[in-house]
């Protein structure tokens, strides 16, 4: 007699508005074939980038909750919530203190490039920015920087977690396959957007950092590799072919970890009733 089960509902939420956070879902998602992944309740079980509020709400209906923190914290971040199982977004490589388990760096499914490669990719992340901070960059250098690119390149593709005139939203746009065929990258220093670039050992200049979160992560990542500002006068952005990430001890992070926190959500979705 055959036995009917019912297929196990894996639940995945992330913050819209986080760079970082829709990144991290979606590499980790890719590891998860074979599962009926979710955006809503009913689940077996969830991976909740970053909402530490969903993660409650959750819990306390009994959901039991794989949590990621995937962008570097704010010095005054809250400790995630109690009853998850807690992983932080951390390269190997990266200095600091972290929020949870580290990850490992959280890479995407396929690192490699396309052997032809053109234009420029600009990551552009305002999480967590203060209103008037966010505002002058994006009325003041970003235009002018956008025209640089396009004359250095050829064509500018500008991809942000605020809803920008002449950008795609994050949620909208496949950042990772963008990348594989940009020949610059220029990005927000972001977790999501620098692993991006370490695990393909392509060059990445440095947006201008804005607020107190990205001026500590661009602190602590230019203590370990030199990348640089995309607003230097006559700076070099980097030939495609450019790999600063050479200089980094390469046993210090093996680009696994959203094998590791799919694997450990896989494992929380099957468990027995």
């Amino acid at each position: 007699m055959a036995v009917l089960t019912t297929p196990r509902r894996t639940l995945l939420l992330s913050r819209d508005d986080e760079l970082d956070s829709v990144l991290a879902l979606r590499r980790i998602a890719a590891h998860l074939g074979g599962l009926d992944l979710v955006g809503d309740a009913p689940a077996d079980a969830a991976l909740v980038c970053d909402d530490a509020d969903a993660a409650r709400r959750l819990l306390a209906a009994g959901v039991p909750v794989v949590h990621l923190r995937s962008g570097h914290p704010a010095k005054d971040e809250p400790p995630p919530p109690e009853g998850v199982l807690s992983w932080a977004h951390r390269p190997g490589w990266l200095p600091g203190p972290t929020t949870g388990r580290p990850t490992g760096a959280l890479a995407p499914a396929r690192p490699a490039q396309h052997r032809s490669r053109s234009g420029t990719l600009l990551l552009l992340s305002l999480w967590g920015v203060p209103d008037g901070e966010a505002g002058a960059f994006v009325s003041g250098p970003l235009p002018g920087l956008v025209r640089e690119a396009v004359r250095r390149t050829g064509s500018c593709t500008v991809v942000s977690d605020a809803r920008l005139d002449g950008a795609l939203h994050v949620t909208e746009a496949d950042v990772d396959a963008l990348h594989a065929s940009c020949a610059v990258l220029l990005a927000s220093p972001t977790l999501g957007a620098l692993t991006l670039a370490h695990a393909r050992r392509s060059p990445a200049a440095l947006l201008p950092s804005l607020g107190d979160t990205q001026r500590d992560l661009a602190e602590l990542v230019l203590s370990a590799v030199s990348l640089p500002w995309a607003l230097d006068p006559g700076g070099a952005w980097g030939p495609p072919d450019d790999n600063p990430w050479a200089a980094l001890d390469p046993s210090l992070d093996d680009l696994r970890g959203a094998q590791r926190v799919a694997r450990s959500l896989r494992q929380l979705t099957l468990a027995p009733w």
